[in-house]
């Protein structure tokens, strides 16, 4: 479990993909109000893929490491995948359950993410994504 924890401090150190992006045609903006963490994220979608992304926010180790992490791991994806991933998708990706108290600051840029695509797609935002 260290190791884990371990990742994800490095990241929130030393975040990858933060800042704005040339050229986005997708952004969103979202905050945790239990906590105060906040993140927008900022996309550049082309042929139905994430084609670039990046973030900014403010917030705990748990919400920053996650967006930093989640940022490397969602170049390339289809809006499809996207769409598709959940709860279990940060769970995975972190290494570790962060357990009920910090779940919403391990989520946050995941359905932030999720929400700008939404709107790119002019879709209504599914219950699994409100829900996060």
């Amino acid at each position: 479990m260290d190791l884990y924890a371990e990742e994800i401090i490095s990241h929130y150190e030393h975040p990858h993909n933060k800042g704005k992006l040339d050229a986005e045609n997708a952004t969103f903006h979202e905050h945790n109000p239990l906590c105060g963490d906040e993140i927008t994220i900022h996309l550049h979608i082309d042929n139905g893929r994430v084609d670039r992304i990046s973030f900014e926010g403010n917030g705990c180790a748990i919400s920053m490491g996650t967006a930093s992490m989640l940022t490397d791991f969602i170049k390339g994806k289809t809006l499809e995948e996207v769409e598709k991933m959940g709860v279990s998708t940060v769970i995975d990706l972190l290494g570790i359950d962060p357990g009920p108290g910090r779940l919403k600051c391990a989520t946050l840029s995941l359905k932030t993410l999720k929400e700008a695509i939404f709107v790119y797609e002019h879709k209504s935002v599914d219950s699994g994504t409100r829900n996060l």
